[in-house]
């Protein structure tokens, strides 16, 4: 019923011990599952029905290769025994069962690395654990411990001569294991409902929890010798026999997701290459979007013979965000993982999804235009990592981008399309800058001769742009440049506004002799409009959001120097100059100097000393107080 896997534990330690402690992470996990996280108890029952159909896909697909099991012909089945005047409740399935190592093993341990970590999160966020996360960490079979304080595991393995063992545990500090009496292949897990829960013993309240969570099991499921569930391979039915519901429904079963889908693709490919698949968009993005530990993407199956859960061979990591199956027979029923990652059928099933999701988008992206803004706000930051990871469909990913721009209101985004076909006359380059947030990219002093001469520059908000936009190179023949590059194409300067005054040479001169080598080059600037100072990037340069992401990753990464570009018609430029000029107060020039580009560097974030900087503007608020009033004084 639990994941049948190799443990390392020797045959002398199986036998020596009939009752074990948890470890010690076990404990803390079993604590905050049941005292502080599920706010949805039915949810235990999903799980316990998701890990009986899992041990009978396991010995289904087994028996087609090995006669040699115990049981063999038994009925591939569900049973749900539940007794309203005792409030007991069991679920016993014909599965693969379990052996002792395996009840040793997997029940006393966390399936996976970093699940207490993330509920302890949880728990300190104040969140309740949302019945969508329970079954993906692997630890939905504790969930049952929510409603009853005793649980009992009876479980005899597919192996001819198998013994039958019970597992026991009141989900504290101990679990016991003893052989008891044969039973038939498979797990039967019992339990006695703690009193607030007796709803569950119940007909129809558990009736009424399977129809919601496991209505599509590939297995009759019987509640009280009554059966409860239609199966039916929804696939291998004709679109128009499908009812919405019925889709709804089989994803809700399949993706553990209890919104209905944005929508979804029936394929029925024949020719050179054979498959079935069924495959949705979700409605909307999970918190872990970019966390494989919480990732369920598409099922693979042979002739409706389930072969593996979440095949992340038949869909690249960008797409992962679809749900579905994909059948076909062109795979032996014994395939394993090891073969799937080098199949070329699974290879060509592969490249036909993306081809037929991506067409799908496109149409969005041209005819439902609000579907596909609603859509590229929950997906779009995973969808642009195929930028630099599929060669293939990457001219396609690059036309379903889409970017807030200068020019547009905020919230509405532009494909480079568009903005192409609204470029200025002459205008040669694709304008872009980054930055954290929209608000804080419009305070950049870099904006400001595109914002007065109307030329779009796109905003890049999304830190995925800085792994995407290197691979972009250019658009229709134009190259995409950031504005915030000293060598960028800026030809509409207006002239009649910067100063002739010849000694601006010499101020520059003296800029770069305060400055020293905090700076690459001090030049003057013809992109400056309102500020006095900007630093940009020389060619050797990163993008300053480039930079913030390197130094993300190494700490011990060191930036560029920058080029200060000097705006030597600001009115603070021209009264440094005449200071500069007369040289009667050296001092004064050189802290202005100092502040005007540590001020930029505030702006981006990179200031390395505020208090320096915050002394000296105290210095000079002091220093126009005391001017202002002498002046009235006098």
């Amino acid at each position: 019923m639990l994941d049948n896997e190799t443990l390392d534990i020797t045959s002398d330690e199986v036998k020596a011990k009939n009752e074990f402690e948890y470890k010690a992470e076990m404990k803390q996990l079993l604590h905050l599952i049941v005292h502080s996280l599920y706010t949805h108890p039915e949810v235990f029952l999903r799980e316990l029905i998701s890990n009986s159909s899992d041990a009978l896909n396991k010995i289904r697909f087994r028996r087609l290769t090995d006669s040699n099991i115990l049981d063999p012909d038994s009925e591939l089945k569900i049973n749900i025994d539940i007794d309203e005047k005792e409030n007991t409740f069991s679920i016993t399935d014909t599965g693969i069962g379990m052996t002792k190592e395996d009840l040793i093993g997997r029940i006393g341990t966390i399936a996976s690395s970093g699940t207490l970590e993330f509920f302890k999160k949880m728990e300190e966020e104040n969140k309740s654990l949302d019945a969508n996360l329970i079954g993906q960490f692997g630890v939905g079979f504790y969930s049952v411990f929510m409603v009853t304080d005793e649980i009992n595991i009876e479980t005899t393995y597919a192996v001819p001569n198998s013994k039958t063992y019970l597992w026991k545990s009141f989900g504290e500090d101990k679990f016991t294991v003893e052989e008891i009496e044969n039973k038939p292949r498979g797990t039967k897990i019992s339990f006695k409902l703690k009193d607030e829960y007796k709803e569950f013993a119940q007909p129809w309240k558990v009736k009424s929890i399977l129809k919601k969570y496991s209505n599509f099991v590939d297995f009759p499921v019987y509640v009280n010798a009554e059966k409860v569930n239609i199966v039916s391979a929804l696939w291998h039915r004709k679109k128009e026999d499908i009812k919405d519901e019925e889709l709804n429904d089989f994803y809700t079963f399949i993706s553990n997701d209890s919104t209905p889908p944005m929508a979804h693709l029936l394929l029925n490919i024949e020719g050179i290459l054979n498959f079935r698949a069924l495959i949705f968009i979700p409605e909307t993005a999970p918190p872990s979007l970019f966390q494989d530990a919480l990732e369920k993407s598409l099922q693979l199956y042979s002739n409706r013979i389930f072969i593996q859960d979440n095949c992340k061979e038949l869909i690249p990591d960008y797409l992962k965000f679809v749900k579905g199956v994909v059948d076909t027979e062109e795979l032996p029923l014994n395939v394993s993982r090891e073969v799937t990652q080098s199949s070329p059928v699974i290879t060509k099933i592969k490249n036909v999804l993306v081809s037929k999701i991506l067409a799908q988008l496109e149409d969005w992206a041209e005819n439902a235009q609000a579907k596909y803004e609603k859509f590229y706000n929950n997906f779009g930051s995973l969808l642009k990592t195929g930028i630099n990871a599929d060669f293939t469909h990457k001219v396609q990913l690059i036309e379903l981008l889409r970017y807030e721009t200068s020019l547009r209101p905020k919230g509405e985004k532009v494909s480079l399309k568009e903005y192409v076909q609204r470029m200025a006359e002459g205008q040669k380059e694709i304008y872009y800058i980054m930055g954290d947030h929209r608000d804080l990219i419009e305070m950049n002093p870099n904006l400001e001769y595109f914002r007065k001469n109307e030329l779009e520059v796109l905003y890049l908000t999304d830190p995925v742009d800085v792994f995407t936009i290197p691979y972009i190179f250019e658009y229709d023949k134009k190259q995409l440049k950031s504005i915030e590059k000293a060598d960028i194409d800026i030809k509409k300067v207006n002239k009649e506004e910067k100063s002739s005054d010849t000694s601006n040479k010499g101020l520059l001169d003296y800029f770069k002799e305060v400055l020293g080598d905090k700076v690459e080059d001090v030049i003057e600037s013809n992109r400056l409009v309102d500020s006095a100072v900007t630093l940009v990037v020389g060619k050797q340069g990163f993008d300053p959001q480039v930079e913030k992401m390197m130094q993300y990753i190494d700490k011990n990464f060191t930036h560029s120097k920058r080029i200060l570009e000097v705006n030597t018609s600001h009115n603070i430029i021209r009264n440094i100059n005449s200071l500069f000029i007369a040289n009667s107060n050296p001092e004064l020039v050189n802290n202005a100097i100092l502040q005007l580009y540590e001020g930029a560097l505030l702006l981006e974030g990179k200031l390395p000393s505020p208090n320096e900087f915050l002394k000296r503007m105290n210095e000079f608020i002091e220093l126009s107080t005391k001017s202002k009033n002498v002046g009235e004084v006098s």
